[in-house]
């Protein structure tokens, strides 16, 4: 009810379990614990959490805004809901390696199974655009190491995010990624490939597991899961759908609004009432008190 059955370490050896597999895992972004809850129900593998999605919920741009106290608390609330693993967009890391350090251990005490640091300065910018800023690999490896030493459970999950590519080239990418893998890196998540080609020069290249960004609007095409698990990838992660999803059938239905004047031309469209409350779990709630779902839907 108010929190999942498992622990974050269960989860986390859940996540390691599945990636083990070598097997592909579908991760869609929950931009708000509910649709975290939804995942689960629908059969997902595990949850990710967006750093652009929590920003743009903020009304804020993807550009390194949001702090560290509201990303760590905005992702315990996600993960709490769910017995699924959840990821997390921590972007740079909110500082240099110590701060990666504090990082890794907050996140880690909000109750989820891993995180992405990426190479770029801050301030950032979303990875599907252009002219982006690199730090040097020597600088990114040190705020890998300082993670990585940071982190209390073995099993919580430390992944590097490269955007190298679009900068750089892909064969600095790649590089970039065996050395942060040296650094401490359990996972590389190469991000804005574009080409099947560059999908499989990442796998050839790297033995640790390998993350696809399925963002829409990107530079990406949007393989499907059999496409991304015959490049070898172990995690798919689909990280403002629902968020886009979220806004564009309110901005549809509001308008639709404006227009009639009534919301019952609109409610057809409508999660109901006893949907959402079988997502929330209303009726499990009355063994603590019997009033409080004592009616009929």
């Amino acid at each position: 009810m108010l929190f999942a059955k498992k622990t974050a370490a269960e989860k986390r050896q859940d996540l390691r379990d599945k990636l083990a597999t070598g097997k592909l895992i579908q991760m869609p972004g929950a931009h708000a614990p509910i649709v975290a809850r939804m995942v689960e129900e629908i059969g997902f593998d595990g949850v990710y959490i967006s750093g652009g999605a929590l920003a743009a919920e903020l009304c804020l741009p993807d550009i390194g805004l949001t702090s560290l106290t509201e990303v760590a608390q905005r992702g315990r609330q996600i993960a709490r809901v769910t017995d699924l693993p959840a990821i997390i967009d921590i972007d740079t890391g909110f500082g240099e390696a110590l701060n990666a350090a504090r990082t890794i251990q907050e996140i880690e005490e909000m109750g989820i199974a891993g995180c992405h640091m990426e190479d770029q300065i801050n301030i950032k910018r979303c990875g599907h655009l252009d002219n982006k800023t690199l730090i040097d690999t020597t600088t990114m490896c040190q705020k890998l190491r300082a993670g990585a030493d940071a982190k209390k459970d073995p099993n919580f999950l430390l992944m590097a995010r490269t955007d190298a590519k679009g900068v750089e080239g892909l064969d600095a990418a790649i590089d970039r990624a065996k050395a942060y893998v040296d650094a401490g890196a359990d996972a590389i998540f190469p991000e804005a490939l574009i080409e099947p080609s560059d999908y499989e020069a990442f796998r050839k290249a790297i033995d640790v597991p390998l993350l696809a960004n399925m963002t829409e609007f990107g530079k990406t095409p949007l393989y499907t899961k059999e496409q991304l698990a015959e490049f070898g990838y172990n995690i798919a992660i689909y990280p403002v759908t629902s968020l886009r999803l979220s806004n564009k059938a309110v901005e549809d239905n509001y308008r639709q609004l404006m227009a009639d004047g009534t919301n019952d031309t609109i409610v057809e469209k409508m999660q109901t009432r006893k949907r959402l409350y079988e997502v929330l779990r209303y009726e499990a709630y009355n063994q603590f008190d019997q009033n409080l779902y004592n009616f009929k839907l």
